[in-house]
């Protein structure tokens, strides 16, 4: 049996709340359909009111629900832990798990990068003892106290990501989770239609510091024109303060980065002392992130040839640069495809980055009916960036790695902006919508190619992700 997580005068103590009977929870969910028997469902009101749910979520063999009512069809004699409120429920279930852990806990938020910083952490701590970190991206108002309340008692370390789309957002999320060690990948355009100018998102995400324990370490990105807002924050009241990046006025210095196909190598320093090491994904902005996450080890205390065996292990998810070979022939593993699947999102620092990597990527010639292997973008809209979102997407035809990308295939009215200013050997497609575009991809596309999808997520440019993938063929039994 797995162990307990909340008791029910636990979570009743946690909460203010009521419950008419014992019962023990092994888990946190909010979702019914990847709700574990000794969960405890939490009601939140969403898109559809979590109310709705609950006797199914105990017909699932949920250990309680947390609700603000008793559900219609639900007996009153069901274990319910009764609040007034299930969103400061869940919160002051969040708080109380935060104040009883032993755990080095560290936020991390950023314009770019977060959640793949948030990994890159994952498996470096993870080198060093037992780390709590969301499976997906739960960093907003429920995402932060479901990430707490979800916590195991024996955690030796808890990396919490924050997120925001509106101003105010991030400091009470960052005093909930009172984090040891607070990073800032970096400031870039993105939710720009919610505030005035980039420097105001940099007082946003710098606000992350407000949560710091006394004499925490504060680590932000020194390389960018508002990294002085964000050293200002860094060292107000009982802090450290530590930056990274490549210019030398770093503590945390990148001097080389060399990307490879499959993997970054880099050399920095931390202080004086030199530091090499490797992140198995290609990209210079990985490497950057990856010297923070060294200055997030440090800042804990943490043995460093460890911390950079441990950051060797990671590699980018689903969605956020992660590269698979997609084999087109059953039995010739040269007739392929290189998906480089970066769907998740996207906004202008994200999408150069991105076709940086492209750039450098290496395509297989003469396996497919063109001679040459190709390097392809699939491009969907960048959302959320306010009133110069137009000028914004054809900015992009002025990236120097277009230069080394054979063509462009754009998706939605705004990148439709790009597509224009494309030069005309490079101008791929242009559709509305991303299921149009992948009806087109087993055309497009030919062995040896290197293929790129990017996008915000709401595009839906994972369809075109999984056109590609639909183009994988069966390996044989060749044993049978």
């Amino acid at each position: 049996m797995s162990e307990a997580l909340w008791t029910s005068a636990e979570a009743v103590a946690a909460t203010g709340g009521d419950t008419s009977c014992d019962w023990t929870a092994t888990g946190v969910s909010i979702d019914t359909r990847t709700l574990q028997p000794g969960d405890l469902f939490v009601a939140l009101k969403a898109a559809r009111d979590g109310h709705d749910f609950v006797q199914q979520a105990l017909d699932k063999g949920a250990a309680a629900a947390l609700v603000s009512r008793v559900p219609e069809g639900v007996d009153s004699s069901a274990p319910l832990l009764l609040v007034n409120d299930v969103q400061a429920g869940l919160e002051a279930l969040g708080k109380a798990s935060r104040a009883r852990t032993r755990a080095q806990v560290v936020a991390v938020t950023g314009s770019v990068g977060k959640t793949s910083t948030k990994e890159m952490l994952r498996a470096t701590l993870d080198a060093h003892g037992s780390v709590h970190a969301a499976e997906k991206s739960y960093n907003n108002h429920w995402g932060v106290p479901l990430t707490l309340a979800r916590m195991p008692r024996d955690a030796d370390f808890a990396v919490i990501e924050i997120g925001m789309n509106h101003p105010g957002e991030i400091a009470p999320l960052a005093r909930m989770a009172r984090p040891h060690v607070a990073l800032i990948t970096t400031v870039a355009p993105a939710h720009l239609a919610a505030f005035e100018n980039i420097e105001g998102i940099a007082h946003e995400k710098a606000s992350i510091f407000d949560g710091l324990e006394p004499y925490g370490t504060a680590i932000f990105n020194g390389d960018l024109p508002v990294s002085p807002i964000l050293r200002a924050k860094a060292e107000e009241g009982r802090r450290w303060s530590v930056s990274f990046g490549e210019r030398a006025c770093n503590q945390y210095r990148l001097y080389r980065v060399t990307v490879r196909d499959a993997c970054t190598v880099a050399i920095g320093r931390a202080g004086t002392e030199p530091r090499l090491f490797k992140v198995m994904a290609p990209g210079r902005h990985f490497a950057v992130n990856a010297l923070g996450v060294l200055a997030v080890a440090d800042a804990l205390g943490l043995d460093p040839a460890v911390t950079v065996m441990g950051l060797g292990q990671w590699h980018p998810g689903a969605g956020r640069g992660q590269r698979e070979k997609i084999m087109l022939d059953p039995v010739d593993a040269r007739i392929s495809v290189e998906l480089i699947d970066d769907a998740y999102n996207a906004n202008p620092a994200s999408l150069a980055a991105s076709l940086e990597v492209l750039a450098a990527a290496q395509p297989r010639h003469d396996v497919g009916r063109v001679a040459r292997g190709r390097r392809i973008a699939y491009l969907g809209d960048m959302k959320e960036l306010g009133s110069g979102e137009v000028e914004l997407h054809r900015a992009v035809a002025g990236n120097p790695a277009l230069q080394r990308i054979d063509l462009v295939h754009c998706i939605g009215p705004l990148m439709q902006h790009l597509w224009r200013e494309l030069p005309a050997d490079k101008r791929g497609h242009w559709t509305e919508t991303s299921d149009k575009m992948a009806e087109r991809v087993a055309r497009d596309l030919d062995a040896g190619d290197v293929v790129l999808a990017k996008g915000s997520l709401s595009m839906g440019v994972g369809r075109v992700v999984d056109a590609i993938r639909k183009l994988r063929q069966a390996t044989p039994d060749l044993d049978g």
